[in-house]
């Protein structure tokens, strides 16, 4: 009796079985895949929900919006060769929209904003909270711009000093930055001021700031420069200053400083002076 011979089955190529591995392995990314988008599309109420951070920047309920022309009416001055700048137009139109929370009744007070390095120096921090303590004592509103250095010495040391302040900011009323002055933006719009003119949501670009610098210095009766080397940012302020006849003072300790070219393109202006004591302030705006 024949007994049938089995058939051997054909063994599989070294390629057979790498191609038969990779469709294996493609099966399950593909199943993997589905079950992620599937996931993914599930409605939000399935997943575990999101906590906010406890210490997140927490953005302002009542904003009003305005704009540059409304806000300083009556109170404060633009050339009439620079209103296009700011988007005052010959046919009525009041210029660029303003996001403000807080009491807008601090523009009508006397305003000077003291600016300066963000890597400042202790004896440019000292001098700033000096000048804050000085002006606040004298119920001049204090008026920066939140960044770090010269304007966050000088915002807390005015609020300290139960005096009142003005933030300008460079980034839209809904965002805190530097992160880390959160609770300080938070504290401005509450019991203070606080103005951008950056709509909610928008993008911030590094040509906010010197925008930022501009509005300030639109706002303020005066501009004090405490720190500033000859590439600061503080430098458009100083400009603007000058373009919108608005006094400038820079602190002796910078116009004495022969490290330092900028201050003397500013001192050949008739509104700019060497400040050497906050009284010089106080008698040029004829406060008190």
């Amino acid at each position: 009796m024949t007994v049938p011979k089995k058939k051997r089955k054909k063994a599989k190529s070294p390629k057979t079985r790498q191609k038969s591995v990779s469709a294996s392995v493609g099966e399950e990314h593909h199943q993997r895949s589905s079950r992620d988008k599937m996931e993914s599309s599930t409605p939000s109420f399935t997943q575990r929900p999101h906590k906010a951070q406890p210490d997140a920047y927490i953005p302002p309920k009542d904003v009003v919006t305005t704009t540059i022309g409304e806000l300083i009416q009556g109170i404060r001055q633009i050339p009439e060769q620079h209103q296009s700048r700011f988007g005052i137009t010959p046919d009525g139109g009041y210029g660029a929209k303003i996001w403000m929370a807080g009491d807008a009744s601090l523009v009508r007070h006397p305003g000077v904003a003291i600016v300066g390095s963000r890597n400042v120096s202790p004896e440019g921090a000292a001098r700033a909270r000096r000048l804050a303590r000085e002006l606040a004592a004298a119920g001049v509103v204090v008026v920066s711009g939140l960044a770090k250095g010269i304007d966050t010495e000088a915002l807390k040391t005015a609020i300290d000093a139960n005096g009142k302040t003005i933030a300008v900011i460079g980034t839209p009323i809904d965002r805190a930055y530097p992160p880390e002055n959160k609770r300080l933006q938070e504290q401005i719009y509450r019991d203070h001021l606080l103005i951008s003119q950056f709509a909610a949501g928008k993008k911030v670009f590094p040509s906010n700031f010197p925008e930022r610098n501009k509005l300030m210095a639109a706002i303020s009766d005066a501009t004090v420069i405490v720190e500033a080397s000859d590439t600061s940012g503080s430098l458009h302020q100083a400009a603007e200053c000058t373009r919108l006849g608005r006094w400038l003072f820079i602190a002796k300790s910078l116009a004495e400083n022969p490290s330092l070219l900028w201050p003397k393109d500013f001192l050949n202006y008739p509104t700019t002076r060497v400040l050497t004591n906050t009284s010089e302030i106080l008698e040029t705006l004829r406060v008190n």
